[in-house]
């Protein structure tokens, strides 16, 4: 059955907590688990609850009265067992039913800035224990999500669709305008007129249809089954970026850096922040220079490299280690080629002709 109920999630990490926890509780919620069945059922019948998603000597310690139960979970049992006053308890992983019925006592110097007995319990819960929390609202007919000190309210499933696709739409403007500026950037490779503006620049891009492709992904877990055909979408339109990402940094950080290092370090650049070029060509490794963006820069031939086929990465990197830039790469003869380790006369020729191939072609396009 489709669900009317989605969650809202965000990029930014708030008190500290990953996304990636969050999601993964978020998952368990999705359209088409027997959890999200049996939150649906609660909400038809309209009846509150409160649901522990966890259970340990924390969670055993604030519950008193109720049932000890221990059977097998079920959306029906969930929903009858909700119709009780008190709260229910599950194992982490939603197989059993523990509790039934249980009076919550969580420490009340946990502030709350919640007015409703249910929720503030629910979230004083949530931060003494860990576990995730979820509250029922019988008057207001919501479902909220309690994590640590996060507080998602379920939203119809039709506006997180809608926001959902506005994303996409956006994500497939940015991918175009990625692909445009990676086409150009190539062009100037091939001719040695690469600033570090040119380059930064597809970085840049490159960072911010991440960025939008991770508020969809947090849409498309939150839809669960509802979610299949964005997933699809998501992943063709980002089918290549996070190796084109790769290849990119490792063609223009200064020999001297690690390039996973780099990367995460622009990983952790918000979207404000990747609006300043300069800001991203610095944690890039360049030193920060009035003119640093118009300063001239060759690439390694890291990118260039991968357009061939059949070759491996460690053949790029014999390659790139004996010629050092693209420029002196694609004056190298077969002759030279043969040089690197590895590589005998018949893939010299292939490689000699591959490149030939590809700078052409990439003159014709800008040219013509």
């Amino acid at each position: 059955m489709a669900s009317r109920y989605s969650c809202c999630i965000r990029r930014s990490k708030v008190s500290g907590a990953p996304d990636e926890d969050l999601r993964v509780t978020l998952a368990t919620m999705a359209p088409g688990t027997a959890l999200r069945d049996g939150l649906e059922r609660i909400l038809r019948g309209r009846t509150g609850a409160l649901i522990i998603l966890g259970w340990n000597d924390a969670v055993a310690d604030i519950c008193t009265g109720g049932f000890e139960l221990d059977v097998e979970f079920s959306s029906t049992r969930l929903r009858e067992l909700c119709k009780m006053d008190g709260a229910v308890v599950l194992t982490a992983d939603l197989s059993r039913i523990v509790r039934a019925g249980v009076h919550l006592m969580p420490d009340a110097k946990i502030p709350s800035t919640e007015s409703g007995t249910r929720h503030r319990t629910a979230e004083r819960v949530a931060v003494q224990t860990g576990y995730p929390v979820i509250s029922v609202s019988q008057s207001m007919h919501t479902i909220g999500l309690y994590f640590r000190r996060l507080h998602h309210v379920m939203e119809p499933s039709t506006k997180i669709l809608s926001r959902a696709n506005q994303a996409l739409a956006t994500l497939e403007r940015y991918k175009q305008r990625l692909d445009q500026v990676a086409s150009n950037l190539f062009a100037l490779e091939i001719e040695d007129l690469v600033t570090v503006r040119d380059a930064v620049l597809v970085i840049q891009r490159l960072e911010m249809a991440r960025h939008i492709a991770d508020e969809v992904e947090g849409h498309v877990i939150e839809l669960g089954t509802d979610g299949r055909l964005l997933a699809l979408q998501l992943d063709e339109l980002m089918a290549g970026v996070s190796r084109s990402r790769e290849l990119v940094v490792r063609d223009y950080i200064p020999a001297h850096l690690d390039f996973h290092e780099v990367l995460d370090d622009i990983d952790r650049m918000s979207s404000v922040d990747l609006l300043d070029l300069t800001s991203v060509a610095i944690r890039m490794g360049f030193e920060a220079d009035p003119e640093l963006l118009e300063q001239r820069v060759s690439p390694r031939g890291y990118r260039l490299l991968s357009k061939l086929p059949r070759f491996t990465d460690s053949i790029a990197e014999r390659i790139v280690a004996r010629f050092e830039i693209l420029p002196r790469l694609l004056g190298a003869g077969v002759e030279d080629l043969r040089d690197v380790s590895g590589i005998g006369p018949t893939r010299a020729a292939n490689i000699r002709d591959g490149l030939t191939r590809i700078a052409e072609a990439s003159i014709l396009d800008r040219y013509f």
